[in-house]
């Protein structure tokens, strides 16, 4: 059980900001293993943005509690699958061969295609969240935070590391993951969506993992696999299409 907490606490501290246990490491093992854990790490930042929005409608409008519960989810990650997701627009946008993609990736700098696609990306999920009723908005939030770090998860399990060097710091928990590993990692990611009471909301992983597919696609086809950006670029992506699916869904039941 104490392995299991050390492996939880190393995702934790890998993907976000909150502070863990001095006797954390850096373990490359605990760090593989972490990956079943990312949906877990989820429920706990959506859980933070929830919380942040619940309190801030006390005070502020629902378009300001909106916000500043995204700021607080970023804040808690560092922005670490915002910047995952600017590198493979900037990537793929500007790269013509697996090389070049892999070497702008690796830029820390963020070009003209990652700002576009941020301003794009974060502008979306402002605007479906305001369509979302105030009374359900902490429970989406932490659906899909956590829905989505599964289906990125998948990402890890289907398609090969191809990172050209060995000092990526993502290396360890983005190279492989097990099917027992994939499966724990499920149950953490759809937990809080039995809390809708609606089974049928369940089709909105239909359309996230085609958003996963067709990334995956392109990452096959231009990199041959994937790299903890391409995780991070699918985290955001299928968190966003989580809540249009919401919306979409809520029409018919």
């Amino acid at each position: 059980m104490k392995k299991e907490i050390d492996i939880f606490f190393t995702a934790l501290m890998f993907f976000t900001r909150i502070p863990c246990p001095k006797w954390i490491g850096h373990d490359p093992e605990y760090l593989r293993q972490s990956s079943k854990y990312f949906p877990l790490v989820g429920i706990v930042v959506g859980a933070i943005g929830a919380l942040i929005f619940y309190l801030s409608l006390f005070v502020f409008s629902k378009d300001i509690s909106i916000l500043l519960s995204m700021a607080a989810t970023i804040y808690t990650t560092g922005a670490f699958h915002e910047d995952g997701f600017a590198d493979v627009c900037d990537g793929f946008g500007g790269g013509w061969t697996k090389e070049k993609i892999l070497l702008i990736m690796k830029d820390s700098r963020l070009g003209t295609y990652g700002v576009i696609g941020l301003i794009l990306l974060l502008g979306l999920k402002f605007s479906v969240l305001l369509q979302v009723p105030s009374s359900l908005i902490p429970l989406v939030l932490i659906s899909g935070h956590a829905a989505s770090r599964f289906i990125a998860t998948t990402l890890i399990y289907t398609h090969q590391y191809v990172r050209d060097t060995d000092n990526s710091k993502a290396k360890p928990a983005a190279k492989t993951m097990s099917f027992g590993m994939l499966c724990i990692g499920g149950l953490f990611g759809l937990a809080p969506m039995l809390f809708f009471q609606q089974p049928l909301l369940l089709l909105v992983l239909l359309p996230m993992y085609m958003g996963k597919l067709f990334l995956g696609q392109k990452f096959n086809k231009w990199i041959g696999g994937q790299t903890g950006d391409c995780a991070g670029a699918v985290q955001q992506l299928t968190e966003v299409i989580f809540y249009l699916s919401l919306i979409v869904l809520w029409r018919f039941i």
